[in-house]
């Protein structure tokens, strides 16, 4: 269920360098751009992998974290080196 609203969408800006975390606190890297219908985040300093994050799985924005509802597992099929 989407909980984040269009004000709160327009907060983290076209670059915005949030933490991002989907469900069990698992780490998505950082948000590093908001597109019109994904959020792409950037994982890691050596292992450099991107995930592009449906915008409808964004359950949460606190103003320091987007929080997703997504597990591990699922986030790997928006994974892309």
């Amino acid at each position: 269920m989407n909980h984040i609203s269009h004000e709160q969408y327009h907060k983290l800006g076209p670059n915005p360098k949030k933490e991002a975390r989907g469900i069990n606190d698992y780490d998505l890297g950082e948000v590093h751009e908001v597109e019109p219908d994904i959020v792409v985040t950037k994982k890691g300093v050596l292992d450099k992998g991107k995930f592009y994050l449906p915008k409808s799985l964004v359950n949460r924005f606190d103003g320091d974290k987007v929080l997703f509802s997504i597990s591990k597992e699922d986030a790997e099929f928006y994974r892309k080196d």
